[in-house]
C-alpha cells in the first residue's frame, strides 16, 4: 500500500448511488486514473491518498483508492477549480470566478460561515444563496463524515452507506453512540461497531456496548446457528465470550432489555428440565404463529370424504401397472385422508411416486398445487411429477421488502391442496409467510427427508412438527426405487444406520480416491472435475459436476477450492472483466451462487409470451456471470432457471463463487455429479448428517478424495449441533 499526493483534473464518472468514481489525477508531473469509493471531488481539489497501482486489463495502469484525505484547497487557483467543477449547485466557472475575485482566500470560510453575505455579488439574491450554501453544506458534511469514518477502519463503501443513512447527524449520532450502527445499516456487525466506540473513548462497560453485545450475540445465533432462542445461560455465555467481560455483569442488561420488550423471555419444558428461552422479538412472534396457525388449520379441515381411499389406489396400480408396500399405501392413505400430513423417508423410498399417485387422487376432489423452498428443487419437482411447480416466494408473490409476500391474510392462495416438497429447507419465517397465505380448509401435504441437515434460516420446522406428535405423518424406510442397484441410494442408507458406505464396488456410481494431504486431494479434484469424470461420464465440467466440501476454510474448503477451481476453469485472460468484491475476484463466466435472500433484486427472463420480470434472489440460487461493465462494475447474473439479474452497489457482496459450494448451501439441490473432499476439519462439521446429505444431492455419481479414517469419522458421528427452537414444545400446548 502506498501513499500519494494528487490533484484532481476531472471526475471521468461517479455513481451517486455508492460513490464508485473513476477520476482523472495528477501525481507529480504523472496524469493517471483513480478508481475508488470516494466522496463527490472537484477538479484542482488536492488529495492525501492511500492505494495501489494496478493493470487494468482495459483502461491500463491506474490506482485503486483504499482511503482519500481532501485537503481543503488554500490557493485561489485551487479554490476557483473547485468551485468551478460543479459539485456546489448554483456555481459555474463564472460565479466561482466572482466569488474568489471578492472573496479572495477567504472564500469557503464565507460560503461555511457567512452564506448571507454571497448576495453582496450582482446577481446572487437570498434564494440562490441559501441553494449554494445548503450545497456547500451537503458537501463537507458527507466528505468529513467520510473522513470521520475512514479513520476508524469503516471503508468507503460502507462509509456511503452510513452517511445515506444518518445524513447530516452522522457524526453528532455515531459519537453518541456507536453500537446504533449495527441495527440501522446493513453490513455493519458487532466488531466494526465495537472498534469505532472504542477509538471514540467509550468504557467496555458501556451500557450501551453491553445491550448491542446481548443483542448480537442471539441475532448471531439466529443467522449463522439457526437457533430461535437461546437458554439464559447460554446467551449469557456467549455474550460475555464477544464483550469480554464477567457474565454476571450481563444479567442486569438482559433484565432491562426484558423490560423494555427488546427480548422476549418464556420458561420451557424441555427433555433437560425447564428454561427459560430468551428471544429477539421477531424470533418468538414467529414461531407463536406458525403453531397457532398450524393448530388452526387442523381444526379447520373438513371431516369424512375419501372412505373408498382404498379402492382407488387398487384401481390406480392396475391402470398403471405398480403395486404399492404397504408402507407406501399408508403415506397415501394419510394424506388423502388427512387435512394435514408429513411424509418423510430417504433417497428411494417412493416419495415421488407416492407424491404422484396423491395428485392423481386429490385433483379429482379440487387444484392441487405444487411447490418447493428452492428453484432446483421446484423444477426437480416439475419434470418427475409433469404438473408445474414453484418456488414457495413466487407462490406467494415476494414483492420487494424483506418478508413481503402479495400473497397472505388479506389475499389468500385459493387452491384444495398444498404440496410442498424440501421441506427440511423451510425455516420458522418462511413457513409463517406460508401459513399466513392458506385459507381455512387448505390440505396442506409437507415432503421431505428428515434426516438431512436443517433449513439455513432460524427454526426446525419440519424436525419440531415430526416430533410434536400432533401432525399426522409416516416415515418411508424400505427403499422402493426400481434402480435398487444404485450405490448412491444404498450408501445413504447405509450412511444413515450408522454403517460404512460401499466404495469403489465393480459397475459402481460411489467411488473414493485416497489421498492422505489435503494440497493433493485439493488438485486431485480439480483434475476429476476438468478431465477425469467429463471424459468418463461425458457430462459438462461446471454445470453438471458439483464439489461439495464441508468447510468453508482449509486447503479443501470452500474457498481455497474455488480460488483453484476458478484458475483452472476460468482463469484471467485479456478481454474478461471482472471486479473485486472482498478477497474475492469475481469474473465473467463464473459460476456464482446468492448467499442471501435479496427481496428487491429485480430480474427479467425471457419465456414463451415474451419477457417477464419480478424481484427477488434467494440464498443458494446458482448461475454464471455473463457481464461486468467495465465502468459501473455491474455485475450481470443469469440464472439457472434463465432469470436475468444485475447486480449493482452493495449487491454485488450477496454473490460467491460456486464451483465448489459448503453442504448446507446444497440443500434442496440436486447434480449429477457430486465430488466431496474428506480430509479431516472440525468435529461439529464432520457428521453423519452432513455426510448423508452431501451423498443424497447426486443423481449418476458420488467421487470421495481423501482419507478412509475421515469417512469413518463421519459415519460414526451421530452428533448432531443443537438446534434451540420450541414449534414441538408449543404444538404440544396447543393441543
Amino acid at each position: 500500500m502506498e501513499e500519494f499526493e494528487a490533484v484532481v483534473e476531472e471526475t471521468v464518472f461517479r455513481n451517486e448511488e455508492n460513490g464508485y468514481s473513476v477520476l482523472q489525477v495528477r501525481v507529480g508531473r504523472t496524469r493517471t486514473s483513480a478508481v475508488g469509493v470516494l466522496p463527490a471531488l472537484g477538479a484542482g481539489e488536492r488529495l492525501k491518498i492511500r492505494g495501489e497501482w494496478v493493470d487494468h486489463s482495459v483502461y491500463g495502469r491506474q490506482i485503486k483508492v483504499v482511503s482519500c484525505e481532501v485537503i481543503q484547497p488554500t490557493t485561489l487557483d485551487g479554490i476557483e477549480k473547485y468551485l468551478a467543477s460543479g459539485l456546489v449547485h448554483g456555481v459555474g466557472p463564472a460565479t466561482a470566478r466572482q466569488l474568489v475575485q471578492h472573496f479572495g482566500e477567504q472564500t469557503l470560510d464565507v460560503l461555511a460561515q457567512e452564506p448571507e453575505r454571497l448576495t453582496e455579488l450582482s446577481g446572487i439574491g437570498p434564494k440562490r444563496a441559501a441553494m449554494i450554501a445548503e450545497s456547500y453544506r451537503e458537501q463537507v458534511q458527507q466528505r468529513d463524515a467520510m473522513m470521520f469514518l475512514q479513520r476508524y477502519g469503516v471503508g468507503p463503501s460502507l462509509a456511503v452507506k452510513i452517511f445515506k443513512t444518518y445524513g447530516e447527524r452522522a457524526q453528532e449520532l455515531i459519537r453518541q453512540n456507536p453500537y446504533r450502527l449495527i441495527q440501522d445499516v446493513t453490513g455493519v456487525g458487532f466488531k466494526t461497531a465495537d472498534r469505532i466506540a472504542a477509538s471514540l473513548g467509550i468504557e467496555k462497560s458501556s451500557e450501551y456496548r453491553l445491550s448491542a453485545g446481548v443483542l448480537y450475540a442471539l441475532e448471531e445465533a439466529g443467522a449463522s446457528s439457526g437457533h430461535t432462542y437461546l437458554p439464559r445461560p447460554t446467551l449469557l455465555e456467549r455474550a460475555a465470550r464477544l464483550l469480554d467481560v464477567a457474565p454476571e455483569q450481563l444479567e442486569g442488561t438482559i433484565d432491562a432489555l426484558i423490560l423494555s420488550r427488546s427480548l422476549v423471555a418464556r420458561e420451557l419444558d424441555t427433555d433437560e428440565g425447564t428454561v427459560v428461552a430468551v428471544y429477539l422479538p421477531a424470533y418468538y412472534s414467529a414461531e407463536s404463529e406458525v403453531a397457532r396457525r398450524l393448530l388452526e388449520l387442523m381444526s379447520d379441515m373438513p371431516s369424512g370424504g375419501f372412505e373408498d381411499v382404498r379402492d382407488q389406489i387398487d384401481q390406480l396400480e392396475r391402470i398403471e401397472g405398480i403395486a404399492f408396500h404397504s408402507q407406501q399405501r399408508l403415506a397415501i392413505e394419510t394424506a388423502v385422508r388427512s387435512g394435514m400430513a408429513v411424509i418423510t423417508g430417504g433417497p428411494g423410498t417412493g416419495k415421488t411416486t407416492i407424491i404422484n399417485c396423491i395428485i392423481r387422487l386429490l385433483s379429482l376432489e379440487g387444484e392441487v398445487a405444487l411447490a418447493a423452498p428452492t428453484g432446483r428443487a421446484a423444477k426437480r419437482m416439475t419434470e418427475t411429477t409433469g404438473v408445474e411447480a414453484k418456488t414457495l416466494h413466487r407462490l406467494l408473490e415476494y414483492g420487494g421488502e424483506e418478508g413481503s409476500f402479495a400473497r397472505g391474510t388479506d389475499n389468500p392462495l385459493e387452491f384444495d391442496t398444498l404440496i410442498v416438497d424440501e421441506m427440511s429447507m423451510v425455516d420458522i419465517f418462511l413457513m409463517r409467510s406460508l401459513l399466513r397465505a392458506l385459507l381455512p380448509g387448505t390440505r396442506l401435504i409437507m415432503v421431505g427427508d428428515a434426516d438431512q441437515l436443517p433449513s439455513v434460516g432460524a427454526g426446525n420446522v419440519l424436525h419440531d412438527i415430526l416430533e410434536s406428535g400432533v401432525v399426522p405423518s409416516v416415515r418411508l424406510t424400505e427403499i422402493f426405487r426400481q434402480d435398487e442397484r444404485s450405490m448412491i441410494v444404498v450408501n445413504a442408507h447405509r450412511i444413515n444406520h450408522g454403517e460404512m458406505p460401499s466404495l469403489n464396488a465393480k459397475g459402481s456410481d460411489f467411488f473414493f480416491e485416497r489421498r492422505e494431504e489435503p494440497a493433493e486431494a485439493a488438485q486431485t479434484i480439480a483434475e476429476l472435475c476438468m478431465r477425469r469424470i467429463p471424459s468418463f461420464l461425458q457430462v459438462d465440467p461446471v454445470k453438471e459436476i458439483q464439489v461439495l466440501a464441508p468447510a468453508k476454510k482449509g486447503e479443501c474448503g470452500v474457498w481455497a477450492l474455488n480460488a483453484l477451481l476458478q484458475e483452472r476453469f476460468n482463469p484471467q485472460r485479456p478481454g474478461l472483466h471482472e471486479r473485486k468484491v472482498g478477497e474475492t475476484t469475481l469474473r465473467e463466466r463464473d459460476k456464482v451462487m446468492q448467499t442471501r435472500n435479496n427481496y428487491q433484486l429485480e430480474w427479467k427472463r425471457e419465456g414463451a409470451f415474451g419477457w417477464e420480470s419480478g424481484q427477488g434472489a434467494f440464498n443458494g440460487d446458482m448461475g454464471f456471470i455473463s457481464h461486468i461493465d467495465p465502468q459501473t462494475r455491474a455485475v450481470t447474473v443469469v440464472f439457472d432457471d434463465e432469470r436475468i439479474a444485475v447486480y449493482e452497489d452493495e449487491a454485488v457482496e450477496d454473490l460467491e463463487l460456486a464451483y465448489c459450494v459448503s453442504v448446507h448451501k446444497s440443500q434442496g439441490s440436486e447434480f449429477p455429479v457430486v465430488v466431496m473432499p474428506v480430509v479431516g476439519g472440525p468435529p461439529m462439521l464432520l457428521t453423519r448428517n452432513l455426510f448423508y446429505t452431501a451423498v443424497t444431492r447426486a443423481r449418476q455419481m458420488v467421487m470421495l478424495v481423501g482419507r478412509r479414517s475421515v469417512i469413518h469419522t463421519m459415519v460414526r458421528n451421530a452428533n448432531v449441533s443443537r438446534r434451540y427452537s420450541a414449534l414441538c414444545q408449543r404444538l404440544r400446548e396447543g393441543i
